[in-house]
């Protein structure tokens, strides 16, 4: 088919790559515009925009989509169907009417849960077994629309957000091929109305670990938030990011270390941190990290 391709970040490079090796013709990559990054904040093309231009792709990143003209370019590429995954834009009904098959979203979870920016991160946040990938017909709600194809697998229970994002694109990529294979078969499934849930992007402020909560709403969260933003809190002062965790044995006062080996207490329970980052050093497992700061037991959180 002719695609358009509509991503972003590192999640949607798995599923062009997808796209190609599986013969379509990729009419045009649509992604964000460059954003400053890094110490100097020079404009950095995202990973889509990077392994686009690679492969000799053309692409395109409009800041909008609402004006006639962004429009009349999008309906000039006279595509067979758009593929869209984390694009990050709103696409109107001019759009989403323009490619002959419609639009097709790849969504990181198990719908009607989870609709909006954040599934993966939710997910985990919640606790839920599994979660899952959901090709979709887009249209104009917040992916409200029909879903064509979709796969659950389990979430570990020592699972971070980087470990379930990296089998959710390989899931995508694998689904959107099979879709777009048997695209005139498919029968559409309208979303229950029951068991929505809004999956909010990730506010930095809710990165702070509260030790009065219990182990496992810590663990679920440091293990939700890793490796960004990062769940965090402070150790001798200084503020350190724990992007890995188990559940524990032990008991004490929230936030309390209770052995050598970063064991901390909870509101109920303990975790051990498994995996710490200082700032301005690399990610450390929870041994090297103590060979170079040992945190006694007792060492209040």
């Amino acid at each position: 088919m002719r695609v358009i391709f509509m991503g972003t970040p590192d999640f949607s490079v798995t599923v062009l790559d997808a796209l190609i090796d599986a013969g379509h013709e990729i009419a045009a990559v649509y992604c964000q515009p460059p954003r400053p990054a890094g110490r100097g904040k020079k404009d950095r093309p995202s990973p889509v925009q990077a392994r686009a231009e690679a492969l000799g792709l053309m692409v395109r990143h409009p800041v909008s989509l609402r004006t006639a003209e962004a429009q009349a370019e999008f309906a000039t590429l006279k595509a067979d169907v758009a593929v869209v995954v984390a694009y990050g834009l709103i696409l109107p009904q001019a759009v989403l009417d323009a490619p002959a098959k419609g639009c097709l979203n790849i969504h990181a979870s198990l719908l009607p849960r989870w609709r909006g920016a954040a599934p993966i991160q939710r997910a985990i946040m919640a606790g839920d077994a599994d979660t899952g990938v959901c090709i979709m017909q887009m249209e104009a709600g917040l992916d409200t629309g029909p879903v064509l194809l979709r796969e659950a697998i389990a979430i570990g229970p020592e699972e971070t957000a980087d470990r379930l994002h990296d089998r959710l694109s390989a899931l995508g990529a694998r689904l959107i091929v099979e879709a777009l294979g048997r695209l005139d078969d498919l029968e559409p499934e309208v979303q229950p109305e029951a068991g929505v849930t809004y999956a909010a992007k990730i506010d930095k402020a809710e990165a702070r670990v509260d030790w009065t909560r219990p182990a496992e709403e810590v663990d679920r969260l440091i293990r939700g938030l890793s490796p960004f933003p990062g769940a965090w809190c402070e150790i001798g002062g200084e503020r350190v990011k724990l992007l890995g965790s188990r559940l524990a044995a032990g008991q004490g006062a929230p936030g309390q270390v209770l052995d050598g080996a970063l064991t901390v207490a909870c509101g109920s329970g303990a975790v051990r941190l498994s995996r710490l980052q200082r700032a301005g050093k690399a990610a450390q497992d929870g041994e090297t990290f103590l060979r170079g700061w040992p945190v006694a037991a007792g060492t209040q959180l």
